[in-house]
């Protein structure tokens, strides 16, 4: 398996190379060569298989630089009842019949992040110790993936975190998870602007190729490959369990960065079942706005809503570059005209090419949701199921359920616990969440940041003071 640019520079590489790289040199993002395959017996085999053995066969496809011994030994070290609380690592809970919730927030820090992450950390460390180099990764979070980046690779040998954040932009839970830590391999950046600020920086300094060959820079945001490859996994485990009950599923995915709902896009091109691919979006509805008029219009810092739900509090999706090579057929040049388009105009259109059509083709549809739809939605599911969903969870539900048709089955991915968002529990059922009894101690530990300005050269010269 060889992975190529979006932006179509530079040779193909393998994977042990991207996985150290974040983005390409070109700016582009890293995609293979090519998507493997699954046949009709290998989905057949995967109903009876664990979610360790799952994983491994799955990533073997997209890893295999990685010897197989080292790969399973490290799948199987990260999937663990110890790690995830449960033997099932991602259960599957019927809530009635034809509607599911996938449980993808049973990890260490309540998020579905955790899922590729822990692999990640022990990915990071046994390809740095094979070439014996160092590495720092440089990272953005809107809330969950920086939490969840920071206690997969905490104590790490070989690796700092230096990791952007929105000051006041994320919920306190999210706040404390992360900037509570005191590891001296963890620095925390709060960035006085918007996510989109911080995405915009780590952008910025790693394709500075002299900067980041000097620092030594890698990423853990949904732009390492590895990320979406880990979390293609779950869409095959949650598809062969409810297929085979119900015929093809429809997904339904709160998206921000698009990496999540892109993993299931490539699980469907790689063969399996998936019926449709359903985009919830808050506010912040840029994405749903593109697959329902072809117009891809990031908004500006000043644009972007501070929600309810914060962890999809993004304007430029970072992930979305992914699909639309794929969307214009991996055309080079088509890429770059888009990308001038954005980037003079503001926007690109695909509306009246044809590449509009594979929208639909490909299984997507899209909407929205507000801050009175969460609190409904919560408020809905609580009374009637006695559950409770955090607020992006609540932002798939409510699109999910517009487009749920009868026959279909209809999986709503579970993306967070409800304890990181407390006070939005509060307002729609009137109670506190439950908190585990690991993040109760958060509230009377230290904080350790840095406050920023949104300026490339500020965090650059930070970096630099760190690692000297």
């Amino acid at each position: 398996m060889r992975y190529v640019s979006t932006r179509g520079g530079g040779e193909p590489q393998r994977f042990s190379d991207i996985l150290l790289e974040g983005l390409a040199l070109d700016g582009g993002l890293y995609v293979p060569e090519e998507y493997p395959q699954v046949s009709s017996g290998e989905l057949s085999a995967m109903r009876s298989m664990a979610y360790p053995e799952l994983t491994f066969a799955l990533l073997s496809k997209f890893m295999d630089d990685i010897p197989a011994g080292d790969l399973r030994r490290m799948v199987n070290g990260t999937y663990t009842k110890e790690v995830f609380g449960t033997d099932e690592i991602v259960p599957v809970k019927k809530l009635e019949q034809g509607l599911y919730l996938l449980g993808l927030s049973e990890g260490p820090t309540l998020a579905f992040k955790d899922i590729a992450l822990q692999l990640l950390g022990r990915l990071f460390e046994h390809t740095l110790a094979q070439r014996n180099e160092p590495l720092n990764i440089l990272g953005a979070t809107s809330g969950d993936t920086g939490s969840a980046a920071e206690y997969a690779l905490r104590g790490r040998k070989g690796i700092r975190v230096f990791m952007l954040s929105p000051i006041g932009r994320m919920s306190e839970f999210q706040r404390r998870q992360m900037y509570t830590l005191s590891d001296p391999n963890i620095f925390n950046i709060a960035i006085r602007g918007t996510f989109d600020d911080c995405q915009d920086i780590v952008k910025a300094l790693n394709e500075d190729a002299a900067f980041k060959k000097r620092y030594k820079l890698g990423a853990v945001n949904s732009i390492n490959w590895a990320r979406i490859a880990a979390q293609i996994v779950y869409y095959f485990w949650a598809c062969v369990r409810v297929a085979r009950e119900n015929g093809e599923p429809d997904f339904a995915v709160p998206t921000g960065n698009f990496g999540n709902i892109l993993a299931g896009y490539i699980a469907k091109r790689m063969g399996l079942p998936i019926r449709r691919l359903i985009l919830a979006t808050n506010e912040n509805n840029a994405l749903e706005e593109f697959f329902k008029t072809g117009v891809y219009r990031p908004r500006k810092g000043s644009e972007v809503a501070a929600t309810s739900s914060p962890s999809m509090d993004i304007s430029k999706a970072s992930n979305f570059e992914r699909y639309v090579f794929d969307l214009v057929g991996r055309d080079v040049g088509r890429m770059a005209k888009l990308w001038s388009d954005l980037k003079e105009n503001g926007y690109f259109d695909v509306s009246k090419a044809g590449e509009f059509a594979r929208l639909a083709e490909d299984g997507f549809v899209a909407g929205s949701s507000t801050h009175a739809d969460r609190l409904a939605t919560i408020r809905a599911f609580h009374e009637k199921y006695g559950v409770l969903i955090d607020p992006h969870t609540a932002d798939g539900v409510k699109v999910g359920l517009e487009h749920r048709e009868k026959g279909v089955p209809l999986v709503c991915l579970e993306t967070a616990r409800p304890a990181k968002f407390a006070a939005t529990i509060r307002e729609a059922v009137g109670q506190e969440p439950p908190m585990p009894e690991s993040f109760r101690k958060l509230a009377n530990m230290p904080e350790h940041f840095e406050v920023l300005p949104p300026d490339n050269e500020a965090v650059g010269a930070y970096i630099a003071r760190r690692i000297a």
